[in-house]
């Protein structure tokens, strides 16, 4: 029989190959329809491999110390823009405050320190990007699922959109991601307020980002700002479900 670790890392494998086909160049997903219809039946593939034969509550692969990355890249936006962002980075992140809101019984606005007090996970993992490149990082931050107890989900919400402070391209829409409640309270979902020891470097999205470790890494979204349980994802961007897969990304980038 073979061991689970090694059937889910094939099949993951196997779709998120087929996925990342058409990503080399996102324009051609509008001029050839064959593509969108490629990578919609290849997260489809990923998502049924990662729910329906694996446990419901796998694990992404923890690692040792001594395998963290000594250069842990930083890529997307690493300087937000926004005056807003800039005036509570020159404070330290001291009035900085995470809403917690939507489809919640008891909508939360947390400061950093308030979350820092909080128990705490700190878990040793891959961060897999899209383009290609692969590092591992230690990362220590608040459970996502104890926060979303605390709020009280309602029996409606089905998805948690993460709001951010980061826009990519001047004009455009600020950074938004989104999962499902599965992979929201799964047990590796943090809100990371720390990279390698050390609080969050600006470049890698502090004061804190989420952490999806059994997706790829654009779905661990930089920047955090709010976040908002839904029932659905239609009211946001594009209706894809995030910034990226507004412009032709999987929404389901399970690895």
């Amino acid at each position: 029989m073979i061991p689970p670790s090694d059937r889910r890392r094939f099949l993951t494998r196997a779709a998120a190959t087929l996925g990342l086909l058409p990503l080399a160049g996102c324009d051609e997903l509008s001029a050839r329809p064959w593509l969108t219809r490629l990578l919609a039946s290849a997260e489809r593939l990923t998502h049924w491999a990662q729910r329906d034969l694996l446990p419901h509550r796998a694990l992404a692969r923890e690692y040792s110390e001594a395998d963290v990355s000594l250069v842990f890249k930083a890529n997307g936006s690493t300087n937000p823009r926004d005056p807003d962002y800039r005036r509570l980075a020159e404070g330290n992140f001291v009035d900085w405050r995470l809403d917690i809101r939507g489809l919640v019984e008891t909508p939360l606005r947390l400061s950093l320190d308030q979350l820092r007090a909080m128990p705490s996970r700190t878990q040793i993992t891959r961060h897999d990007c899209v383009e290609g490149w692969s590092c591992i990082g230690k990362w220590t931050g608040v459970p996502l699922a104890a926060l979303l107890a605390q709020a009280g989900m309602r029996p409606q919400a089905r998805y948690a959109v993460f709001h951010c402070a980061d826009t990519l391209e001047e004009g455009e829409d600020r950074y938004y991601e989104s999962v499902g409640l599965d992979d929201a309270t799964h047990p590796q979902t943090i809100l990371a307020y720390e990279l390698n020891g050390a609080p969050l470097p600006i470049a890698h999205g502090a004061p804190l980002r989420v952490r999806i470790e059994r997706q790829l890494g654009y779905k661990s979204a930089k920047y955090l700002m709010a976040i908002e349980l839904v029932d659905s994802l239609a009211g946001f961007g594009a209706g894809k479900g995030g910034f990226w897969e507004d412009r032709g990304y999987e929404w389901y980038a399970g690895i």
